[in-house]
This record gives structure tokens, sequence and C-alpha cells, in this order.
């Protein structure tokens, strides 16, 4: 299990080289209120002076510490790594630099700090990273945080406390983390900030173990007894109580190895029952144990999640394609692609249907079956055509004459008018499909994923897909038109399918004569009950009308020539036709109902005709002229207007950000692969 730490530490410095932090790993995370000695409580696990110290806010960037235990200079070979010290240090941000002098990391540590937060008390969530290999240590992972304060002084935010809570939450509540609760024994242990925080992310508190530092600066008289036997506040990982070095002992240079053997018979003295499980030693081999058993319990889940993100990533750099080679077989590529993909969305043989709604061919189809379909046979025959209006219409075809029959020049005129009427729908239809036709190039240029990578060329084929389509909209209407003006310039009234004109008028004369037969047999019955009864007063009534009739006669015979007004204008008052009033609306006489009513039958035989055969020729006029001629044309069509040596640069320039998702996917990928690499040497008896 020793090799399990090494191990953590190296997944750890792989992937802050990629700056990612998709995979928890284990570590302890130091957590304390401001000045409670956390890093005194590191440097006593490291044994060496090498934290900046100071009073006040000191540790204001998170520092993340790996020890790692080595073999004494003795007993490793002359020169091994380059390095004869006995111990040293790294820094990340520093990869080929190594520090000898733990005065040098402690200046480094300040000068780093200072170059990202300020010289004045500013704190940054940028962690330094700080390796540290010595035969004195046990290995491990520390975090060492900020300090909780509730004051800003300096540089620091008005919601500084707000902001280093946060900074602590993000590290603690990784659930791969332990907490290393320190608190000073000077103060309540009920109102420690550390314990409190660690409660919250930690309700169980499987993950926390708590440090009860500067012992001996207790009251007088009273002791952490009771404290680090848990009767105050249990803690299930246990609890540790140190001494810090004070500050007296740092301004007179006491090293950390004497603190230690100070500690050591401090213990002895006041807690001589708890020494053996007490002292800065004793925390060390309990964090190291902790973080062992910590990583076993673990690592299942790493290799998973590393395994897991091998593939999403693997994926992901597959989607944003590979850098350019040859860009004229890209382009080439992409065309074809993108060409394939529109006329398989029209012939509906692609890849990825649709479920949601209707879309390519599908879509057509239901524009030309349900939508126009439906748009024609909602059309009456007869819209529009009242019996007066056909009755007008006969009477100014036949002219000045009477007519004995029916003219044919009227159906013809009222026939046509009703037949443009068709025109209108059939345009909307070639829009409608026009329309889709459209919306079919930005759902391919969607799923074309090479288009995402080059926004130049995904608009330079819209645009040209865009202008096939408007070229192709005025010619399939020009069309369309001329459909419904065939239909218009002959009215074949010898189709098979229109109805006789003869049988029409046979059909509705002896529906009139059922009619009029019905109203004469009842009027006659009528008249025999009413001739008895009228016989005798009729001869008395006709001798007294001749006479009436005789004085009529008289009297006209009387009136002189002189006294007409159609023979003598100059005296009479001459009669004006356009002053008569005109009926807007009458009563139809049987013969005016007759024919008009064979109008209309003829009207609406030969208007289903013809609408018959609009439905059926405008969708193959649409699919000949525009759609059928855009899908065989496409591809000649953008490889004629793109393929050009002077624009592949400009087409194929990739997006800032497409670049920058393959260059970060790529490092990810890498680091991924590593730390799989790093894993796999693992054998599961190093685990158990």
């Amino acid at each position: 299990m020793e090799a399990l730490i090494p191990v953590i530490n190296k997944l750890q410095q792989v992937f802050v080289t990629v700056g990612a932090e998709l995979i928890q790993l284990p570590q302890i995370v130091v957590v304390g209120s401001q000045s409670s000695g956390k890093s005194s409580v590191l440097e006593s696990l490291v044994g060496q002076d090498f934290l900046p110290r100071g009073s006040g806010v000191v540790t204001r960037r998170p520092l993340v510490l790996q020890l790692v235990n080595v073999p004494p200079a003795t007993e490793r070979s002359q020169g091994e790594n380059g390095i004869e010290a006995e111990e040293w240090g790294t820094f990340l941000h520093i990869k080929n630099k190594i520090f000898t002098e733990f005065d040098e990391i402690r200046q480094e540590i300040e000068s780093e700090t200072e170059r990202c937060t300020g010289a004045n008390k500013g704190i940054s969530a940028e962690p330094i990273h700080l390796k540290i290999f010595s035969p004195q240590v046990l290995s491990l992972t520390l975090v060492d945080l900020p300090g909780i304060t509730k004051v800003p002084v300096g540089d620091q935010p008005e919601d500084i406390e707000s902001q280093v809570r946060e900074m602590i939450f993000s590290y603690a509540s990784n659930p791969n983390s332990l907490i290393l609760a320190i608190t000073a024994a000077n103060t309540d242990l009920a109102t420690s900030e550390a314990l409190k925080l660690a409660r919250d992310v930690d309700p169980d508190g499987r993950r926390t173990l708590a440090v009860v530092t500067k012992l001996d600066l207790m009251d007088a008289g009273t002791d952490a007894l009771d404290v680090l036997l848990g009767r105050v506040i249990p803690v299930k990982l246990g609890i540790i109580g140190v001494i810090n070095r004070s500050q007296h002992d740092i301004n007179t240079g006491k090293s950390v190895s004497e603190s230690l053997q100070d500690e050591q018979a401090f213990l002895q003295r006041h807690y001589p029952t708890l020494a053996s499980r007490c002292g800065a030693r004793q925390l060390s081999r309990t964090l190291n144990r902790l973080l062992m058993h910590h990583i076993r319990d673990c690592l299942p889940e790493v290799r998973t999640r590393v395994s897991v993100l091998s593939t999403q990533y693997q994926s992901l750099l597959q989607s944003h394609g590979e850098p350019l080679s040859d860009p004229n077989t890209t382009l080439l590529q992409i065309i074809t692609q993108f060409s394939r993909e529109y006329c398989s969305t029209i012939e509906g043989t692609a890849r990825d249907i649709e479920t949601s709604e209707l879309c390519g061919g599908a879509r057509i189809c239901f524009i030309f079956h349900e939508t126009f379909g439906r748009t024609l046979e909602s059309i009456d025959p007869l819209t529009g055509l009242s019996g007066l209006d056909v009755l007008t219409a006969i009477r100014n075809a036949t002219g000045p004459r009477p007519a004995l029959f029916v003219p044919e020049v009227c159906f013809e005129l009222l026939v046509k008018r009703q037949i443009k009427r068709l025109e209108e729908p059939s345009l909307r239809c070639v829009e409608l499909v026009h329309e889709e036709l459209q919306r079919i190039t930005h759902h391919c240029c969607a799923n074309t994923q090479e288009l995402q990578r080059f926004p130049k060329l995904h608009d330079s084929i819209v645009e040209v897909v865009t202008g096939l389509l408007r070229k192709r909209l005025p010619i399939t209407n020009e069309m369309v038109h001329n459909l419904v003006s065939i239909e218009l310039a002959y009215i074949n009234t010898k189709h098979p399918d229109f109805t006789d004109a003869a049988l029409v008028s046979a059909s509705v004369s002896d529906q009139a004569e059922a009619v009029q037969e019905g109203g004469r047999r009842w009027k006659n019955e009528e008249r025999t009950n009413e001739e008895k009864m009228k016989g005798a007063s009729e001869e008395r009534m006709r001798g007294a009308s001749e006479e009436r009739m005789r004085g009529r006669r008289e009297e006209r015979t009387r009136e002189t020539p002189q006294n007409s007004a159609f023979n003598s204008p100059s005296r009479g008052r001459a009669v004006n036709l356009l002053d008569m009033p005109v009926s807007v609306s009458r009563k139809l006489i049987p013969r005016e109902q007759r024919d008009c009513e064979v109008i209309q039958r003829l009207i609406n035989s030969y208007f289903l005709i013809v609408r018959e055969s609009i439905q059926d020729s405008v969708p193959k006029a649409v699919m000949h002229f525009l759609v059928n001629f855009v899908k065989e044309r496409l591809q000649s069509e953008l490889v004629g207007q793109l393929y050009k040596q002077s624009k592949l640069e400009e087409l194929l320039s990739e997006s800032q950000d497409t670049a920058r998702q393959r260059r970060e996917a790529g490092a990810m990928l890498q680091a991924l692969q590593k730390a799989s690499l790093i894993i796999s040497e693992i054998r599961d008896t190093q685990v158990c």
C-alpha cells in the first residue's frame, strides 16, 4: 500500500499539467481559522521550516504539498537523478529548478503569492504546487488553505469571508478527500469554525480528523484531556494534540527537530496516557495510514472515471476533426458529404431520422397531398356564382336576340373564371416546397460536423444552395402558371369525363316538367271544385263586362291623333329608359331557372376535371423543375463555385473556438492516457 500515495501524486501532477479537475483525487485538505497553527503543523510534518510565517493572513493561496519519502543520501546511488542533497523541493511552475535550501522554497512561495495576489493581503484561488522529497517524511498529499477570517484587511475585498469559505468548500466537498480540521486548544472547541465547515461537507464524519494545537498555551489549571478523548465533541477518525513552535522559537532559530523533542517531553509530563497517541510524528503516521486506506477505497472509482473520460474525450477529439493536411481533398469531401446528406434527407434515407417532426421528402409529400390537395378540395366550383350572375352572363352572351338555347360562350366565360382560382394555391404550393428545401439546407449544415469547424465554408454553402433555389423558383412558378393557362386556353367539352350538355339540359327539363305536372294536377282539382260555385255568377258578370268594354272603345275613338305623346314629341313628355329602375334581384321564371341550373352543372363537372388535373400536374412540375433539378445539380454547383484555389485558405479557416477545443481535448486525452497507464501499474496485491 505504500506505493499508492506516489501513484496519486503522479496522477495529480498529470492532471494539474492540463489544468483540469475532472477527476477528484484523494488528498488531505487542511482547514482552520486564521492563526490556528496550520502552517506549523505542516512544518512539523515535513521537519523543516519552509512556510511563510507572520501575523495576520499569511497563507493567501492554496498550497498543494506533496511529500515523497526517498532513501537517505547515503543509500542512494551517487548523483541519482542528478541530486546529491538529502532533501529538496520542486515547484510545478518552475519545472526545471530544484530547491535544496528550504529558505529559498519559502521565498519562492512568498514571491509567487505576491505575483498573483499583490503584496497587501489579497487572496487567490489559484494553487501553488510544491513537491518535497525527504527521507524524514511519510508520503502524503496535503492542501494548505487560507485561514478563515472575518474582517477584511489591506487589499482584501469586503466579502473576504465568503470567498475563503467558497474556496474551502471547493476542496473539502471532494468526496475523495480527507479533512484535517485544526483548532487551537486555547479556544472553545464548540465554536470551532474548522469543525463546523467539516461537518457541513462531511455530516457523517467519515472523512474528518481533528487536530488540537497549542496545548502548551492553555490557561493554568486547565487541560485538553476531555477534548482529546472525544468527550466534548466526538470525531470518528480521532483527535490528535500537537504543540506548535512559538514566535519566540522561530525568532531564536529553534529547529523543528528540537521542537518535536520538546513536544514529546511536554506530552509525557502533562498527558502521559495520551503521549503515544499525540504529537506531530503520530499525526504524520495517522495521516499516512488514513490516506493509504482512503486511496485504496477510492482507486476503483478513479480507474472507472479515467476509462469513461478517455472514451468521451476520444469521441470529442474525433468530432473536432484532424488538423488539415490536404485542403483540396478536405473541401471535396465536405462538399460530397453535404450533397449526399441533402439528397438523403429528401429521399428519406438519411442516417439520423427525425422523430419529433416531418422533414425533408416526407414534408414535401405532406405539402403535396395534404396541404395542397386539401386546399384544392376545399374550393367550391360555384363559389361567387349566384343564379342571377349566371342569368346575367347568359343574357350578355346572347346579345340583342332572345336565345332559344343556352349559349356556349356563357359557359366558357364562367368556367374560366372559376379555373383561374386554382392558380393561387398552386403557386403557394411551390413556395412551401421552396421553403422546405431551404430548411433542409440548414438541417444538413447542422448535421455535417466538419462544417462546424469552418464557419466561412458553412456560410458559403448556404449561400450557393440558396442562390440555386432562388434561381429555380421563378422557373417553377412560370411552369405552374402555364399549367393553369393551358387549362384556360382550351375548354375541352369533349373530355370523356365531362357531362354532355344535352343530357344535362334534358335532365333539368324532365325535373322542371315533373314539378309543373304536379302543379297542374293540383290546380285542376281545385278548379273542378270551384267551377260549380262560380258558374252562375260568371254569366252575370259577363254581361257587365261587355258593357264596360264597349264604353272604353267609344272613349278611345273620340281621342284625336294630336293627343298622342308618341306621335307628337313636342307636345308630350318623352320617356327616359335610363331613369327606369332596374331590379337587382328578382324571382327567376322556370325557363331561367332551368338555363341557370344547366350552366351550373356544366361548370361543376368541368371544374372538377380541371381541379383533378391541376392537383396531379403541379406536384410533378415542382418535383421536376425544382426538387429533382436541385438534387442533380447541387454537387456540381457547389464544386463549380467553391472549389477554387484562391478560396481554399479562406473557406477552410477554422474558428478559434474549434482550434482551442481540439487542443484542449487532445491535451486532456493525453493526460487521461498517462493516468490510465499509471493506474495500470498498480497490482491488486499492492492495494490489499
